[in-house]
C-alpha cells in the first residue's frame, strides 16, 4: 500500500504539491503553475507545502543548511529553507541553473551564521541571547530560480511553497570586522572581467539587518523547528535581483563591508 494511502484529502494535495516541486527543484527545471487543486490559498498552505519538500530533501541526505527571510509585513510573509547541496562556501566558483537568457540570477545579501543551536521553546528569544548565539557574518549572494514557467503569475503562495525563487546560497568571506561599521547601506560595485561595471546603492530592505533573522528565529521556535549550529540566515536582497554573465570572473566591492571574486557556471 502506498505511504499516502491512509492521508487526509488534504494532506495528500499537500504531498502531491511537494513532490512536483521538490522533483523540479533537483532536476533544475521549471515548469506551469501547479494544478488548481493543489495550489495554496493561504500562508498555512503554502508553508505545509514547502516544509513537505523540506522533509523530502532530508529523506535523501539533503537537509535545510540555511534560511532566507525578511521582516513579515500585512501583505506577506518571507520564509524559506536552502538546502545542503546548494549552499557553496566561498569557491572561486559557483554552479548555478541559468536563467532562459543564460544568465546567473542572484541578489547581493549578508549571511549571518548560527554559532549555536536555538531549539524550540515556549518563551520568545531575546535579541540578546540570539545576538549570543551568533558566529560570523559574510558577505553572501542568494542564487535566485524559480520553479515556475511565468513566476509573474504565481502568487505570493504559490511561490512561498517553492521556496520563494531561491536556487541556493554562496557563501563569501567574513565581514569587516571594523567596530561601528554600517551594515544598513554600501555602495555596491561588480566589475566584471572583459565587460562592463555594475554600481548601485545598496540598501537593506529592512533598514536593520538583523530584524528579519530576531523575527525568524522566534517564528521558527513557535512551528517547532529549530535552528542548529553551522546554517546560516539572510534577511533580505541590498539590491534586488542582479543579472550577470557565466563564464567571467565577478569582482563584488560591499563598500567598506568587504569584497570577493567569483565565476559564476551552468550546472
Amino acid at each position: 500500500m502506498s505511504s499516502t494511502a491512509t492521508l487526509e484529502p488534504v494532506q495528500m494535495q499537500i504531498h502531491a504539491a511537494a513532490k512536483e516541486l521538490a522533483e523540479r527543484r533537483a532536476a533544475g527545471t521549471c515548469g506551469d503553475l501547479l494544478l488548481q487543486e493543489l495550489r495554496p490559498t493561504s500562508f498555512e498552505q503554502a508553508f505545509a507545502i514547502q516544509q513537505t519538500v523540506a522533509a523530502i530533501y532530508k529523506a535523501n541526505n539533503n537537509p535545510i543548511t540555511a534560511w532566507k527571510c525578511l521582516l513579515p509585513s500585512a501583505e506577506k510573509t518571507v520564509v524559506a529553507p536552502i538546502y545542503q547541496a546548494d549552499v557553496y562556501q566561498q569557491s572561486a566558483t559557483c554552479p548555478l541553473y541559468p536563467s532562459t537568457k543564460d544568465l546567473a540570477r542572484v541578489e547581493p545579501e549578508l549571511a549571518f551564521e548560527i554559532a549555536r543551536d536555538l531549539p524550540p521553546r515556549t518563551t520568545p528569544y531575546t535579541e540578546a541571547e540570539i545576538d549570543a548565539a551568533l558566529g560570523h557574518t559574510r558577505l553572501a549572494l542568494e542564487l535566485i530560480k524559480s520553479r515556475y514557467h511565468t513566476p509573474s503569475e504565481a502568487t505570493h503562495f504559490d511561490a512561498l511553497a517553492d521556496g520563494l525563487v531561491n536556487q541556493g546560497l554562496w557563501l563569501g568571506p567574513v565581514l569587516n570586522p571594523l567596530a561601528g561599521l554600517e551594515t544598513s547601506h554600501f555602495e555596491l560595485c561588480v566589475n566584471i572581467k572583459d565587460g562592463a561595471t555594475l554600481q548601485k546603492s545598496a540598501i537593506h530592505p529592512n533598514g536593520f539587518p538583523k530584524a528579519g533573522l530576531y523575527w525568524l528565529v522566534n517564528f521558527l521556535s513557535a512551528q517547532g523547528i529549530d535552528l542548529t549550529q553551522g546554517q546560516y540566515v539572510i534577511t533580505g536582497s541590498y539590491a534586488g535581483v542582479l543579472d550577470l554573465p557565466l563564464a567571467q570572473v565577478c569582482d563584488f566591492e560591499y563598500g567598506a563591508l568587504g569584497q570577493f571574486a567569483v565565476t559564476f557556471t551552468a550546472k
